[in-house]
């Protein structure tokens, strides 16, 4: 099993502008091959910004490498710049391989 996921520093009080998006955008996730689970994970809030990270699991860092490179990925992204006034700095990623 692989676990991706991106960290997101969302500026305070668009919180809800940012969970809005993910709750209602189109991911083309389930018709995936290899995909298991997707979750939007919140952390505390610093003074700064509030903790965001996306997690989903698949089957096996293969899988996860084709849907990057898929039209699935394309159509999932497109228009992810319009909302830069939310981030501060860009999503970090960070991949895992399941051991145990």
């Amino acid at each position: 099993m692989y676990i991706a996921m991106n960290r997101f520093k969302i500026n305070r009080g668009k919180e809800e502008d940012f969970e809005h998006m993910w709750k209602t955008r189109e991911t083309h996730l389930d018709s995936v091959p290899g995909f298991n689970h997707f979750h939007l994970l919140k952390a505390d809030s610093s003074g700064e910004y509030t903790l965001y990270t996306s997690h989903s699991t698949w089957n096996s860092r293969e899988d996860f490498i084709n849907w990057t490179k898929s039209e699935a990925f394309r159509q999932a992204h497109k228009g992810a710049g319009q909302n830069q006034h939310m981030y501060i700095g860009h999503p970090q990623f960070e991949g895992f391989e399941v051991i145990i």
